[in-house]
């Protein structure tokens, strides 16, 4: 072998050990998985030892009340809680975008809830929502009004707010970074042609921000699909199915229900969510990258 064909396998060579750990620690489970939401499978027996019944695992989701439901309850939840977060986290890293005194302060306090146990997360606010000895409905009936049935009537509200309170400093971190990571000639180009700090905000570091935000908004939808502690600490999906996400329905099924097969349809069921989420904002992806280089180019050539 010659030392062009060397220096060309180098590259592989070296890939190689990481791309066979990745096969063994994912593909081969994802595989399992696959194949066992094609079987009727039970934990009293091993998966070779399982009927293939073929797709009468996905058939039977698809018309089940209590999937469909638990599907709705997971769109409603990650829509909530990203975009409030998003709006939230890149509204306070714009805001504090500037020389404050006391900042590594607040980025630390900021990191705080992100670094709690989920399930301690979970324990937290179901104790701050008691009907009785809860914070909330103390202060309210301090203040003269009847008490909340906050894990009743409002139980996905109560979660979402709890969610919200914990990963909004994740984008805050990220959108302060990118904030701080903007190019200096585009931003100098829009101050001396007079553009307005909303103007600055609007048409230069959101724009360019957006890989970024994108990439931010993608991390937290995928995480917030398979949010599990929580919810199963603050509500165990109740009341009824009005918090009972996917991840938490899969988790049921698998140990309560124990239909190992239909658990693992739901799986993939949830894999093919997340797969189609992930296409569609690496294209966007894309396209705000294109756009975002338009921009500073052009804010480069008037500077």
């Amino acid at each position: 072998m010659n030392s062009i064909n060397v220096n060309r396998m180098t590259p592989y060579m070296f890939m190689a050990p990481a791309a066979i750990i990745l096969a063994i620690a994912l593909l081969y489970p994802l595989g399992y998985m696959v194949f066992g939401s094609f079987r009727e499978w039970d934990p009293s027996q091993s998966i070779g030892e399982a009927e293939f019944v073929g797709l009468k695992n996905y058939i039977t989701l698809f018309y089940d009340p209590a999937f469909r439901e638990s599907t709705w309850v997971t769109l409603r939840f990650a829509f909530w809680v990203v975009t409030i977060e998003m709006l939230i986290g890149v509204g306070l890293a714009l805001f504090l975008d500037r020389n404050i005194r006391g900042m590594s302060f607040l980025r630390t306090m900021f990191i705080l809830p992100m670094m709690i146990a989920p399930v301690v997360v979970g324990l937290m606010w179901r104790y701050m929502y008691h009907p009785t000895v809860g914070t909330f409905n103390r202060f309210i009936k301090s203040m003269g009004f009847e008490g909340v049935d906050w894990l009743g009537q409002h139980a996905l509200s109560s979660v979402i707010i709890a969610d919200i309170w914990q990963w909004t400093p994740f984008i805050f971190i990220l959108s302060l970074a990118a904030l701080q990571s903007l190019p200096k000639s585009a931003l100098e180009a829009a101050r001396i042609d007079g553009a307005t700090p909303w103007q600055q905000v609007r048409y230069i570091k959101l724009p360019l921000m957006a890989p970024v935000l994108i990439v931010t908004a993608l991390l937290r939808l995928i995480d917030a699909f398979k949010v599990l502690e929580v919810i199963l600490v603050m509500t165990e999906g109740g009341p009824g199915l009005s918090t009972e996400i996917l991840a938490l329905r899969i988790s049921r099924t698998a140990t309560e229900f124990r239909e190992l097969g239909v658990a693992a349809a739901l799986s993939t069921y949830l894999l093919l969510i997340l797969l189609a989420l992930t296409l569609a904002m690496f294209a966007y992806t894309k396209i705000s990258e294109l756009r975002a280089q338009r921009i500073q180019a052009a804010a480069e050539e008037g500077y």
